[in-house]
């Protein structure tokens, strides 16, 4: 029993190694539901299947639900969380999330699903990282396959100014986004891998318009002239619209973010600071220019932000309803 235990361990942790590119397992592991629920990952993916079908927009939501999720308080569900009387401002109600955080809805229908399955067994932040692996699968077109391990567990803390203080605000320029990253363990590389996630989605005008478009900036002008036609010049929270962060291939899971970096086609200023450093410019043409490269850069980057923080053991719990501690 002791030798196959021994086994066991070596095997999780060569698995680790070879998947998560770090030096630390995090306690998770591929195939973590194997014995105890060995259908999990296949109803969270029919579960994304329907919503994403139905609307392109909720698969964006839940890649960014993940980014949202463990750049806070580790990927541990924390942006889940509903106000309640003793914590009435979680995450969830911060300024980057609210109003704009979307795909709640979807991991309430995968949760539902699982827990007819196997009560009790999966935590709602496993949830989150594989529903966010299956959204990026589907509006890829396929293209985008990522081994996840499990074995994250849920967090009990969630408060709206550790969002504020952790999410890099779209005003960021290199060195900032650098340093955000860093902060959580991921490097200039998957810095830059992880944006191209802009590469679908929606973005209100009041992230950009005050960067971009009330102050002189590199932005291409015709691409200018479409947003001022869509975005009043002074956003307010009663008239806040919406565009396209990619207008080539809004949809599509690809490394269409990269080539409008470089034609100015983008909408942050910290998409457009990723031209003002020379590594980081060069990252950006390789992933504009060589096929696929882009693609399997991001399968490995997004392992490794999917392990920021894992809680373990007492340090969080299996929630029996993802929007609410037990």
């Amino acid at each position: 029993m002791a030798a196959a235990t021994t086994m066991k361990v070596a095997v999780a942790a060569v698995a680790c190694a070879l998947v998560l590119a770090t030096t630390a397992c995090h306690g998770l592991e591929l195939g973590y539901y194997k014995t105890s629920c060995p259908r999990v990952e296949a109803i969270v993916r029919d579960e994304v299947k329907k919503f994403v079908y139905k609307d392109a927009g909720i698969g964006a939501g839940l890649i960014r639900l993940v980014f949202h999720d463990c750049f806070v308080e580790g990927c541990d569900g924390s942006v889940l969380l509903d106000p309640t009387p003793s914590n009435p401002k979680p995450e969830k109600l911060s300024p980057p999330n609210m109003p704009s955080l979307r795909g709640f809805e979807v991991i309430d229908a995968a949760k539902d699903a699982v827990e007819k399955a196997c009560p009790g067994v999966v935590s709602c932040a496993d949830i989150v990282a594989f529903a966010a692996r299956d959204a990026a699968y589907f509006l890829s077109r396929m293209r985008v396959k990522i081994n996840v391990p499990g074995g994250r567990l849920d967090g009990r803390r969630s408060v709206d100014s550790d969002a504020l203080a952790n999410l890099p605000p779209p005003s960021f320029d290199v060195n900032q986004l650098i340093s955000a990253f860093a902060a959580k363990g991921l490097d200039a590389e998957d810095m830059v891998v992880l944006s191209g996630a802009h590469t679908v989605g929606r973005s209100h005008c009041s992230s950009f318009v005050s960067d971009r478009l009330a102050v002189p900036s590199d932005i291409n002008g015709g691409f200018a002239n479409i947003l001022r036609s869509r975005c009043p010049a002074n956003p307010s929270s009663s008239n806040d619209p919406t565009v396209n962060q990619d207008i080539v291939s809004p949809n599509a899971f690809d490394n269409q973010y990269y080539k409008n970096i470089l034609t100015h086609k983008v909408l942050f200023a910290s998409d457009a600071t990723l031209l003002t450093s020379p590594a980081t410019t060069k990252m950006v043409s390789d992933n504009a220019n060589i096929p696929g490269w882009w693609e399997n850069k991001f399968k490995n980057s997004f392992v490794k932000m999917a392990s920021i923080g894992v809680k373990t053991g007492y340090q969080g719990e299996i929630r029996r309803h993802c929007r609410l501690v037990n």
